[in-house]
């Protein structure tokens, strides 16, 4: 942690996850771009830590075809004048934060591609592993791929769960924010919450990533958002 400091990527927690090998580490959170920073400099880092130990670190989204992947999940909330439009202290949330969850959830099969870039992301995505299969959201979930964690402070926030640890951080951001404010811009309205992700009639995400290219070619929002020469 101390080292990582030095890159400007403070931790707030570090530990072991779901295999050998594997950790989780919470990195602080940052507004827009210097989010994107320190997530691009944590791996740098990592590696350039690691390589003094003589251990190799890898960001695969899917290492190991027997244990489940490893992911890049963004924590988001939206800010104004100091003051989180996420937070609620009835418990239940916000209209605003309905309409960024219900974009997430509308757009997400077309974004796709931006959270998860290469061949191998597609193989962390199935069913019964903690990521997850289809476009979903619900309070607390973890099957799902869009959580709510809603709360009265400063910590209510949504998590974004598709994109593993091979994302390319601004990506994944950028997709996120342009679904979450289509859904603002839209007022949509998300349905109904989800109970196990891994069951029911939700819209699939992409099972690879032609499939997921092909999405993202005919997306309206990606071009709206993105322009068509990045797109094509």
């Amino acid at each position: 942690q101390d080292q990582l400091a030095g890159f400007d990527v403070p931790l707030e927690g570090f530990h072991t996850e779901t295999g050998p090998g594997v950790y989780e580490a919470a990195v602080a959170a940052a507004e827009g771009v210097a989010g994107g920073d320190r997530a691009a400099l944590f791996k740098t880092a990592v590696k350039e830590i690691a390589a003094r130990h003589n251990l190799i670190p890898t960001f695969m989204a899917k290492w190991n075809a027997e244990l489940p992947g490893s992911s890049g999940h963004i924590h988001q909330s939206l800010w104004k004048d100091g003051k989180s439009l996420f937070a609620s202290a009835s418990g239940e949330l916000p209209p605003l934060m309905k309409h960024y969850i219900a974009g997430l959830v509308a757009n997400l099969c077309e974004l796709q591609v931006m959270m998860c870039p290469t061949i191998n992301s597609y193989k962390r995505t199935v069913p019964g592993v903690w990521a997850p299969v289809n476009a979903t959201w619900g309070v607390d979930n973890r099957t799902t791929a869009v959580r709510a964690i809603p709360s009265a402070g400063k910590s209510s926030r949504v998590e974004m769960r598709l994109p593993g640890a091979d994302m390319n951080p601004y990506l994944a951001m950028a997709a996120s924010l342009a679904a979450g404010l289509d859904g603002i811009e839209r007022r949509l309205e998300p349905p109904p919450p989800t109970v196990n992700a891994y069951s029911g009639e939700a819209p699939p995400l992409a099972r690879n990533l032609a499939e997921a290219t092909r999405l993202f070619r005919s997306s309206a929002l990606a071009r709206r958002a993105f322009g068509d020469e990045f797109v094509e």
